[in-house]
């Protein structure tokens, strides 16, 4: 199945849809450069709210190369005025205003007009002192390398300076421009995916696709929730809406288990039922008395124990699909239990934390979903490509990451939501659970389930990080923003 996604290009490729798109007719560009800046305006004015409100007063540093990269910049500039009275612009040419395109030069003078004393064009000697917002547009996709020594000085100098927060529009210039965040405008270019300056990547869509391009990489589009946000069946009851098993847990690790339910519960699940150690069953049935709550026999270490499978059997027949895995740790006996399971269910299985293991990943006669960080996936796929070990092993696969993976063999959706907020413990367990949820939900399409879950997960941390910051939360904060990022997913880019 194809996703709600549109097609990552090569910079060649970027140039040959712009010409097939407008003809190198600039009154075709210039509406989607305003498009562009007002864009990235939206964007960096969203961004910022991990650090803070943008300050009335901002004090903002534009560099401008000679070309649409460079005006969409000064577009951007233009747009974060209007609101702003006391917003202060320095704009920088990095190749002198006289060497600036016809459309780059229509963009310098809206911005001029609208700005008038608040204006200044500064040299690279004259930068000083802190800026709240850098935006580069020096140099875009049709940027040839090397930059000239004066202006792989300049970018050197602009990256020692004391800013908040550094924005590249469409891609870090020269592939020197440190930046925070970069925005791509109307499609994401290859280079960004390996490029350690650019950041965190924002797609904004400019209307350039139809969704019916194909490539190998893809970009989730946050329109792949528009279906959890809208109005569900009238007749539906809670055993139309999917019914999920969760096993997990252990006396070592209690917690993770709980977040997974917690998250299988917002996840629009109809049922959650969550098989976990004895010891622990009644605490966290108060915690979440929405889920029906079995209590496991346990090993001596405080582990799920083989002699419980009877438990997880007699419910088989009434679930949609199974999770297993978070908080579950390394005993011998859990991992042979898990390794059973997997050989015998017929409903799909997602595999997180420790039951990500290559003997049960083998083992598998039935749908997996597989939620791996970066060790869990070298634990279980070594060197292999993604695509490659996802066509090996029939799987679909989430690799988490500052850039989040998701395939089943064919295509690699990348998600660029969430960010450094997502850095702590717990994290991939909410994910784990949201996913099963909505696993259960739609059992035959897992890939579905999972780049949903990817995107969901990733447009509420945004949320969460924008409400109160990267550092002073709580992982599962990030449930209480579950439900805006549907109200609001059509909005985030």
């Amino acid at each position: 199945m194809t996703l709600p996604s549109h097609p990552i290009l090569t910079c060649a490729a970027t140039g040959r849809l712009e010409a097939k798109r407008f003809g190198g007719d600039e009154t075709k560009e210039w509406p989607a450069m305003q498009q562009a800046g007002r864009a990235v305006a939206a964007a960096v004015r969203k961004d910022f709210g991990e650090i803070g409100r943008f300050p009335a007063n901002a004090r903002v540093l534009v560099l401008a190369g000679k070309g649409n990269n460079g005006g969409d910049a000064m577009l951007a500039a233009e747009a974060l005025l209007d609101g702003f009275p006391a917003l202060r612009v320095e704009l920088l040419f990095a190749f002198g205003q006289l060497e600036l395109r016809l459309l780059a030069q229509r963009a310098y003078r809206l911005l001029a007009q609208a700005a008038g004393n608040r204006l200044q064009v500064v040299s690279a000697q004259a930068m000083a002192g802190a800026y709240d917002l850098c935006l580069d547009g020096v140099f875009g996709f049709q940027f040839r390398p090397p930059a000239g020594p004066e202006v792989a000085a300049l970018l050197a100098r602009v990256n020692q300076l004391p800013i908040r927060l550094r924005a590249a529009v469409d891609l870090p210039s020269a592939g020197l421009f440190q930046a925070d965040f970069t925005y791509a405008t109307g499609c994401v270019k290859t280079p960004l995916l390996t490029d350690a300056y650019a950041g965190r990547i924002r797609y904004l869509d400019l209307g350039f696709f139809s969704g019916a391009e194909k490539g190998p990489d893809r970009v989730l589009a946050p329109g792949i929730l528009d279906p959890l946000a809208g109005l569900r069946p009238s007749h539906s009851d809670k055993r139309s809406q999917g019914h999920l098993l969760i096993l997990g847990g252990s006396r070592s690790y209690p917690g993770a288990v709980l977040m997974n339910v917690l998250a299988a519960l917002r996840s629009g699940a109809g049922l959650v039922t969550a098989l976990v150690p004895e010891s622990l069953a009644p605490a966290f049935a108060a915690r979440a008395p929405e889920a029906m709550w079995v209590g496991w026999p346990e090993t001596p270490e405080g582990g799920l124990a083989l002699e419980g499978l009877h438990l997880l059997r007699a419910r088989l027949p009434r679930a949609t699909a199974l999770e297993i895995g978070s908080g579950i740790g390394r005993e011998p006996e859990t991992l042979a239990l898990v390794a059973d399971i997997v050989k015998t269910v017929r409903i799909p299985v997602l595999l997180d934390a420790d039951a990500l293991q290559p003997e049960i990943v083998r083992a598998a006669k039935t749908p997996l979903v597989l939620t791996p960080h970066a060790g869990e996936y070298a634990r279980i796929a070594g060197e292999a490509g993604l695509a490659s070990f996802c066509r090996k092993s029939k799987a679909t696969v989430i690799l988490k990451g500052p850039i989040t993976r998701v395939c089943n063999g064919a295509a690699v959706y990348h998600s660029f939501f969430g960010g450094p907020v997502l850095a702590r413990g717990g994290s991939g367990d909410l994910l784990a659970g949201l996913t099963g949820g909505l696993l259960a939900q739609t059992p035959k399409e897992p890939l579905l389930a999972a780049a949903r879950g990817a995107v969901w997960h990733g447009i509420a941390a945004d949320l969460l990080a924008r409400a109160y910051g990267q550092t002073a939360v709580q992982t599962t904060q990030l449930l209480d923003f579950l439900s805006t990022a549907l109200r609001e997913s059509g909005n985030e880019q």
